[in-house]
């Protein structure tokens, strides 16, 4: 029997809005057997969470309402955006491609047990589940929708994001990441000037914005011919 061979993913995103990277994790109830579901949508370029829901339930339906609202509140034009998943029923059903034909958003996937093809919900998911305040268990589901809500405002607004030059995802999201770091800039300058000693170094180079953000960086042929 031969396995259908899968096509690696490549995806860049230069602003927000253009990638989005979606996944389904599983959080505790108040005891064994029970789970809730935590359905998140992440920006690849900003990294900001763009919807999210917490469901008893993990199936297509809530997953295309969390879709299409999301799309709804961030202004998604048609041909805009392409919506990154892996292979969960719920990412390949019917309900929620069809959602997706409708919208003009552009579908892709990730390859079977290739956990490197949605690396930006896997890391998120981390980040929550290794937060100091993160729960062993949730007593009811309007506990955990309380919690996210919370971690969610953190993450997005006051969370210093390694892979966005220590920027809250909302700053890059919403375009006044330049206003921050030209006034890092500043800030490094006037303290180079007054204590030049304590730059042993020599002047520290501020960080932007990485241009490009992917999944699966492209090769320099695959750049060339585009």
């Amino acid at each position: 029997m031969k396995h259908p061979k899968y096509v690696k993913p490549v995806l860049v995103a230069t602003s927000p809005n253009q990638v989005w990277s979606w996944d389904i994790t599983k959080l505790s109830g108040p005891r064994k057997g029970v789970l809730y579901n935590l359905y998140s949508i992440i920006d690849i370029h900003s990294r900001m969470t763009v919807g999210w829901t917490v469901s008893p339930y993990e199936n297509s339906t809530v997953a295309r309402d969390l879709i299409e609202q999301t799309c709804k509140k961030q202004g998604v034009q048609k041909e805009q955006l392409t919506i990154h998943s892996d292979r969960g029923s719920p990412m390949k059903s019917k309900t929620v491609g069809e959602l997706m034909m409708d919208l003009g958003v552009i579908k892709s996937y990730s390859r079977p047990r290739v956990s490197n093809d949605n690396p930006y919900s896997e890391a998120q998911f981390k980040t929550l589940k290794y937060h100091r305040t993160f729960p062993k268990r949730f007593g009811s589901i309007q506990d955990a929708r309380n919690f996210l809500r919370l971690f969610f405002d953190w993450y997005n607004f006051d969370h210093y994001h390694s892979g966005i030059a220590m920027l809250p995802p909302a700053a890059v999201h919403h375009g006044t990441a330049e206003k921050i770091i030209e006034k890092r800039k500043q800030t490094m300058k006037l303290a180079f000037e007054k204590y030049p000693e304590r730059f042993v170094k020599g002047y520290a180079v501020t960080k932007t914005v990485p241009k490009e953000s992917w999944i699966n960086q492209p090769s320099q042929n695959t750049l060339e011919a585009a």
